[in-house]
């Protein structure tokens, strides 16, 4: 009687799997452009042409999440361009940028926390500690460590969570611990299907790495 319940469930299981992987794998499908193209936009252009690619890419970005409207993935990548963008903008036009970035990530969240390994969590820390704090903005240095340290529980080998702490830790003047952080984030494991975001990044940390050394030479 028991073997029979379990095959039953088993049964009715298996094929609702398969759906949710197959649903996964194509959100990935559909996100992979948007990766790519943000690597390129992000680390071989000006900031001039920066801010002509990226309401280009925003507009890339709105597609995918109107064709996958309840995956986590692409919320978090329409997040990542919008702050990316945000960034490059600057002025009161960054901050609407901002807000809608934050709102991405949190709906994320709601869907899939551990989406992208944590990559909300990272990307909403990173935005608490670059966006002005109140009354401007909402930027928080207390909900930045707590959103980056929560990324490094999901994926402490990473090198996005590495060196957005040690970033942050960094400009909370705490050079010791960064440069820990620093570290892992260069031990990290290469990504082979985002060459150019890990050659980027790595320019990044190596960047990081020289400032924080000068300060902890004083």
């Amino acid at each position: 009687m028991n073997r029979s319940k379990n095959t039953f469930k088993l049964a009715t299981l298996i094929p609702a799997l398969l759906l949710t992987l197959a649903a996964q794998a194509d959100v990935l499908q559909d996100i992979k452009p948007l990766q790519d193209r943000w690597a390129e936009v992000n680390y071989s252009m000006s900031e001039d042409q920066k801010e002509k690619a990226f309401p280009e890419l925003v507009k890339q970005a709105n597609a995918v999440v109107a064709a996958n409207p309840d995956k986590a993935e692409a919320l978090i990548w329409r997040g990542i361009i919008k702050s990316s963008y945000a960034g490059v903008k600057g002025g009161l036009g960054a901050m609407s940028l901002a807000e809608e970035s934050k709102a991405d990530l949190e709906a994320a969240l709601k869907i899939d926390s551990q989406a992208l390994q944590g990559s909300a969590y990272t990307s909403l820390g990173v935005l608490y500690y670059k966006v002005p704090g109140w009354p401007i903005g909402f930027g928080s240095d207390k909900n930045a460590k707590k959103m980056l340290e929560k990324a490094l529980s999901i994926n402490p080998q990473g090198i996005d969570p590495n060196y957005f702490y040690a970033e942050f830790l960094t400009e909370e003047r705490d050079y010791k611990a960064a440069m820990s952080y620093i570290e892992k984030a260069k031990q990290a494991a290469p990504r082979p299907d985002r060459p150019t975001a890990d050659q980027g990044r790595l320019q990044e940390i190596a960047a990081l790495e020289a400032k924080v050394a000068k300060k902890l030479k004083r």
